[in-house]
């Protein structure tokens, strides 16, 4: 089958390679993904780059997100199962070969049906972006009269976050960048946004919420913006934080302590069996009754799969960034 690989850490064009290496097959309890797209999140890069973690196999196949069609089933799944439309989860988490290739084989728990009003590039944006959101907006306690700051309302994850979050009944702030990220955060539902590199946030917010501040931040770089917390948050505040950009960073402590502000970390690849079990059921229903908006910023032919981790880690790209297979 055709791959995307890379056998040492290091840049894009330096070490990632396109070629043909043996097709698997699925074990006991597993199935087979004959995959149409695959989908490339900031973690995929970092993990290639060795930013986050240095590689552990002789030859990794990157990407945990994908979709396609089941070809094949292992021992102990249903044979039913075969030409079953699914998206995947952790294909590549503590697993050397992911979704960017031809086929994938993996757990059956991890092949999810997509429904047939879903495109395979819907389904190849739902893994992590769509799960971390789900979870993030559920831990952040998203419900009626719940006000919630969502940095980064444009981004692949905010943008399913601020979604998540107005179909739970909570009053929506986003933060963004751009007048184009600003019409994607609106066009997901957000009550109201906030451009942080012309406003100040921390006065907008306040004008909004009466000086009382938000209930919870659903936060994608704590480093860069822990400073922001004094500025918008009511005490006893929560803030869910699903991402850094730093290994370490300074805290409001303080502010924190004085105002019993709660810090919940989420992390979307070791989710509990409960946890998951909630946001693949979220996912569902919002795929079911067609109210899930997905944002492809760019999708790119297995063969330029340089360029497309290249994309991501320029933050060009307005949306999920995916590459086609089939």
């Amino acid at each position: 089958m055709r791959a995307a690989y890379y056998e040492q850490n290091g840049p894009a064009r330096d070490v990632l390679r396109l070629g043909e290496i043996d097709t698997p097959l699925p074990g006991p309890g597993e199935v087979r993904v004959k995959l149409a797209t695959s989908g490339v999140n900031p973690s995929d890069v970092k993990a290639r780059s060795g930013s986050t973690r240095k590689i552990a196999y002789p030859r990794v196949i990157p990407h945990s997100d994908g979709a396609g069609v089941i070809d094949m089933v292992g021992g102990g799944v249903a044979s039913a199962r075969i030409g079953e439309r699914v998206w995947v989860w952790n294909a590549q988490w503590a697993r050397a070969f992911g979704s960017c290739a031809d086929y994938v084989t993996l757990p059956s728990q991890q092949a999810v049906r997509l429904p047939a009003s879903a495109g395979f590039e819907v389904g190849a944006c739902l893994g992590i972006p769509a799960m971390t959101a789900y979870h993030a907006v559920a831990v952040a306690n998203a419900a009626p009269g719940a006000t919630l700051l969502i940095s980064g309302g444009a981004g692949a994850v905010g943008h399913y976050a601020v979604q998540f979050a107005k179909a739970a009944g909570a009053c929506v702030i986003a933060t963004i960048s751009s007048p184009e990220k600003a019409n994607a955060a609106r066009i997901a539902g957000a009550d109201h946004v906030i451009d942080y590199k012309r406003e100040n946030v921390g006065e907008r917010v306040m004008a909004i919420t009466g000086k009382t501040g938000v209930d919870a931040i659903v936060e994608l770089d704590v480093a860069a913006n822990a400073e922001l917390m004094p500025q918008v948050l009511r005490p006893r505040g929560l803030v869910v934080i699903y991402g850094t950009g730093a290994a370490e960073a300074g805290m409001p402590l303080m502010f924190c302590l004085r105002n019993a502000i709660t810090l919940k970390f989420i992390y979307v690849y070791e989710l509990d069996s409960g946890e998951r079990a909630a946001a693949l059921a979220g996912i569902e229903r919002a795929l079911a009754t067609g109210t899930l908006i997905t944002n492809v910023g760019a999708a790119f032919p297995l063969a330029d799969i340089i360029a497309a981790h290249e994309a991501v880690e320029q933050g060009q790209v307005l949306g999920n960034v995916v590459v086609t297979i089939g």
